[in-house]
């Protein structure tokens, strides 16, 4: 009876060994990356990030998936940020200034009107995106290169060509976005922070009135049918990514990690070339809608310059980001200005 029961047991060992070594590669460390992000479903952003997703789960065979949680359904940047760190997300597309708190310098770009226009921001870019994207793996999270999202401008039910005009309005700024706050406050304006997907309902509602947005975004997200004007001259400049978490990334075998890279790489690289040109006919789609493109004069955007640059200064005080980046960015701006002047482009 021993006998057989030992039998058995070999048997079963045997089979189970038998078994393993026929399980498919794609069964073993197989991993589902869940993102979330407020991008819409359909706009090209989740188009680009789908296809980049079926092409890794194919040269994985089927070892990485991704799941999307487009539209905001997960929440805003900062209710990612916290599902990311308590494991009920693996990462986000997110925008860059979110990762202040692991990596400062990550705001760099997006501080208000240090840029007149894309070419010294492609300029400053081609020096410093590096060193930013290493600054955020150090942070803990691998990312795959920065998406243009535009410029921001001020978008609005009424008119504004001054300073004075802006104190008058009801301004968004996004919930917990502490240099734009900062910006505004110092320019006499109490802005209303409110998360982004509570913006649509705020202005219809007339809870605000003014908003910061790129062309593209204010069309993705329905905002160019609630105002009337834009304000022609770019606010700050905005940047997304692809986040994920560093341990998540690492726990990927070696090989799948370099097809994640290679591929979401090229998937950010050719966004932030489509998102220039979208950019361009959105501004178009926005005129054709009706919009009007208002120009500020010399004196009230030399006032309007001054006083943000104030508020820049409060934030330099603060320690909100390093100083040695941040003269190393205006170094480069300026280093490109001298060669090509400073006229908006």
């Amino acid at each position: 009876m021993h006998f057989c029961r030992t039998l058995i047991g070999r048997y079963l060992v045997a089979a189970i060994i038998a078994l393993a070594a026929v399980v498919p590669l794609n069964s073993v460390n197989a991993a589902t990356l869940k993102i979330a992000t407020l991008a819409p479903d359909g706009t090209d952003w989740m188009k680009q990030m789908r296809a980049g997703a079926a092409q890794i789960e194919q040269r994985t065979q089927g070892r990485v998936k991704f799941k999307f949680y487009p539209g905001g359904i997960m929440g805003n940047d900062k209710t990612v940020r916290r599902k990311i760190r308590i494991g009920q997300l693996q990462g986000g597309a997110l925008t860059g200034g979110i990762f202040a708190d692991v990596y400062p310098d990550s705001q760099l770009y997006s501080l208000p009107l240090i840029f007149n226009g894309y070419p010294e921001m492609d300029y400053v870019r081609a020096r410093m995106d590096k060193q930013l994207l290493a600054g955020l793996e150090q942070g803990g999270f691998v990312t795959f290169g920065l998406s243009e999202g535009g410029f921001a401008y001020l978008m609005s039910k009424d008119p504004i060509r001054s300073v004075d005009d802006l104190k008058s309005r009801k301004v968004w700024v996004p919930e917990g976005d502490l240099v734009t706050r900062t910006v505004f406050e110092n320019m006499g304006v109490t802005p209303i922070p409110l998360p982004v997907a509570d913006v649509y309902t705020g202005l219809q509602t007339g809870l605000i009135d003014t908003v910061g947005i790129s062309p593209i975004g204010a069309i993705a997200f329905q905002w160019h049918t609630q105002v009337k004007y834009v304000v022609d001259t770019p606010l700050m400049y905005i940047f997304g990514m692809m986040a994920i978490d560093q341990g998540a990334f690492g726990r990927l075998q070696p090989q799948d990690q370099k097809v994640v890279r290679e591929v979401m790489g090229k998937v950010f690289a050719d966004l932030n070339q489509q998102n220039r040109d979208a950019n361009k006919n959105a501004r178009q789609a926005l005129r054709k809608q009706g919009l009007e493109f208002v120009e500020i004069s010399a004196p009230n955007l030399d006032q309007l310059r001054k006083s943000v640059a104030a508020a820049r200064q409060r934030l330099d005080d603060q320690g909100l980001y390093s100083k040695g980046a941040y003269k190393a960015m205006l170094h480069y701006r300026d280093s490109y200005r001298s060669k090509n002047g400073a006229l908006i482009q």
